[in-house]
Order: C-alpha cells, then sequence, then structure tokens
C-alpha cells in the first residue's frame, strides 16, 4: 500500500494572514508530497515494510534493512511530521486551550505565557532547519524538544507529541523571508487547540 498525502482539514486559504496560500500549497503539495514520493521508492523494493504506517517505520529504525535506513528516516521524517503538523493547524477562529491542557502547562511551565515565550524561543534557538516539538514524556511532564532536519522524538525516546511547529524556510520564508520570530508568533493564531488538547489527554490514558 502506498503511502499518501492525508486530507487537510482546512484549505489552503484559511490560514491566511498568518500562514499565506500560496506557501500552503506549496508547503503541502511540492514539499509534502515529495518526502511521500521518496518513501515509497525507498519501499519499493520492501513489500513486507509498505503496510507500516509512518510511526511504525520511525520506531523501528533499528531493524530496517541498512540499505533504506536512512531514506526512511528523512522522508518517513519528514512525511510523519508535515502530517502531524497539518492536524494541529485550523483555520483562524476561536479555538481555545481546554481547561486540562491549560492546568497542565501552569504546572510545568507557570503560565501559558512563560510556555509560549518557551516554544518561541526553542524556535529561534535552532540553527538551519528543523521541528519545535511539545511532547508528554517519560516524566509525564512536558517538554520542549528541537529536532534537525526531518527528525523527530519518537524515533529515539518513548515520548508522545502533542504540537510542532514547522521552522524550515520553506513554512514561512514567502511572507516572512529571515524573520523567523514573527512566523513563529504569528502561527499561534491558527493552532488547533482541541485537537492538541485530544492528543495531550490520548498521552494520558
Amino acid at each position: 500500500m502506498l503511502h499518501t498525502l492525508p486530507k487537510l482539514q482546512f484549505n489552503f486559504l484559511d490560514l491566511e494572514p498568518y500562514i499565506d496560500t500560496k506557501t500552503m500549497e506549496l508547503h503541502y503539495s511540492k514539499h509534502h508530497q515529495t518526502y511521500v514520493d521518496k518513501l515509497n521508492e525507498a519501499l519499493s523494493n520492501n513489500k513486507d515494510l509498505q503496510e507500516n504506517s509512518p510511526e511504525e517505520l520511525l520506531t523501528n529504525l533499528s531493524k530496517l534493512p541498512e540499505n533504506i535506513k536512512t531514506a526512511v528516516k528523512n522522508f518517513g521524517g519528514g512525511h510523519f511530521n508535515h502530517s502531524f503538523f497539518w492536524e494541529i493547524l485550523t483555520l483562524a477562529t476561536n479555538s481555545k486551550m481546554g481547561e486540562k491542557l491549560t492546568s497542565k502547562i501552569v504546572d510545568d511551565f507557570g503560565s501559558v505565557e512563560e510556555f509560549k515565550n518557551k516554544v518561541i524561543a526553542s524556535g529561534l534557538g535552532l540553527f538551519g532547519s528543523g521541528w519545535v516539538w511539545v511532547a508528554v514524556n517519560e516524566q509525564n511532564k512536558l517538554e520542549i524538544i528541537n529536532t534537525l532536519n526531518q527528525d523527530n522524538p519518537i524515533t529515539a525516546r518513548p515520548v508522545a507529541p502533542i504540537l510542532t511547529l514547522d521552522v524550515w524556510e520553506h513554512a514561512y520564508y514567502l511572507k516572512y523571508q529571515n524573520r523567523r520570530k514573527d512566523y513563529l508568533e504569528a502561527i499561534w493564531n491558527v493552532l488547533h487547540w482541541q485537537k492538541i488538547e485530544s492528543l495531550y489527554q490520548s498521552a494520558n490514558s
């Protein structure tokens, strides 16, 4: 079974003005599609692995044949990361953080504002291309994690991601150019807090 692009729950223009329509179109239909195509190509001679989800492939990298391991890490990671990213975005509405997640953030970071500031600072401190994640870690704490390129936290550790921000330049350069901070601040207006809350509750079930 070939991997395919996930269906978006919004239209390309729905994230305006925070993420522009052209960036969304290129990001999804070009960049993400390339990761899907390259992953399928890497698995083309391994029929037994084609049924595996990106999560299954990435959490079992050490068991994969050596000749496809790097490709699966890079292209499977790109597919997983982007699919996750689209899930936690929504059109600019009144998406509000739920009580349980708010309480957890206050417990672990002191306040929602401090949490937001730390996530943005983490993204600004990431050198080059990569991702900022918020995950429930082994101690049941919310942890901010940076990964480079298309790496992700599930490959190395038993954590449960609930939020990610794409910090590759192709995610924001058409609108924000080199102003990464502006992008990292703007994207909070289109975060899908109901979905993030659901992921948090699943991690604690």
